[in-house]
């Protein structure tokens, strides 16, 4: 059994210009590390592919270089223990170019404001607003809206406030890649999506489905939050890479919980202003969210 850790970029907003891996892959009982050039098609996403599997320069994806959470992955490094793996991380040499950083989506959604897609109108499935960080726009309209608020007697309006929250399931991230006696790049890990966790894995590792095998164990606590990819690409191509070079060993990963908290994804944070029209006697007559 090998050994995986991950190198995140622990910054929000950032350009990465070089990776030094030289003193990584030198230290002993490091059997592989790797970056961004790795990734056979390096992007994954599941409403549209805008995330980089690994960030980082001499990727095939425009932009790839190009840090937007803290949580984005950076490299990877097998090693025979769990205690070389992250020491080895400890010594990859990343130099950033720090962006701005847009913490408020209200703040985002402004004309002037920077894009943090640049690509963003190049996007498949998505209704972006040129020019900006809206992603999807559309509207429902349902009857004479103002019409009905007219006739209301009483009218509520308000603007609310959720925060981003963590889904804290008891047990990490983990899971294990290996190469199964049929050839299959195979992943045992905990997720909510199993054909989608698929799909996924064999688009960035450009492999025909059928070549992909993902197993669900018992997944403990998920709450929505394993619905996205976390260790899953990672585990594949680690395995897909070190048999290429006739290495077949089991890989296994698990998250302390401080990289869980960095590095899935979260509940997003909700800005909602809603306006209700009503009755006297109580019937809702109009609604505007």
């Amino acid at each position: 059994m090998a050994h995986m850790k991950i190198l995140f970029a622990r910054r929000p907003h950032a350009i990465i210009r070089s990776i030094d891996i030289s003193h990584a892959e030198a230290m002993k009982g490091v059997i592989a590390v790797f970056t961004a050039k790795d990734v056979p098609n390096n992007e994954y996403g599941l409403i549209t592919p805008d995330q980089p599997v690994l960030c980082g320069p001499g990727s095939n994806k425009p932009h790839a270089e190009r840090v937007r959470f803290i949580g984005d992955q950076v490299a990877i490094v097998v090693a025979d223990t769990e205690q070389i793996a992250a020491k080895a991380c400890s010594l990859i040499k990343v130099e950033y170019e720090d962006l701005p950083v847009i913490s408020d989506p209200l703040e985002a959604m402004k004309p002037d404001t920077f894009l943090i897609h640049p690509e963003i109108e190049s996007y498949p499935a998505i209704r972006p607003i040129p020019n900006s960080n809206v992603m999807h726009h559309y509207q429902i309209r349902k009857g004479d809206v103002e019409a009905a608020f007219a006739s209301a007697d009483v009218i509520v309006m308000g603007e609310y406030h959720t925060p981003m929250q963590e889904h804290a399931f008891l047990q990490p991230e983990a899971g294990v890649g290996y190469i199964d006696e049929e050839g299959r790049v195979t992943v045992e890990v905990a997720g909510q999506w199993t054909h989608e966790d698929q799909e996924q894995i064999a688009h960035a590792l450009k492999l025909p489905l059928e070549k992909v095998r993902v197993k669900y164990p018992a997944i403990g606590g998920a709450f929505g939050g394993r619905e996205d990819m976390s260790v899953q690409i990672v585990l594949a191509l680690a395995a897909m890479r070190l048999n290429e070079r006739g290495i077949n060993r089991p890989i296994k990963i698990i998250w302390t919980r401080e990289e869980s908290m960095i590095g899935h994804h979260k509940r997003h944070a909700y800005v909602i202003r809603a306006k209700w029209g009503a009755t006297r006697e109580g019937k809702l007559v109009a609604v505007q969210v």
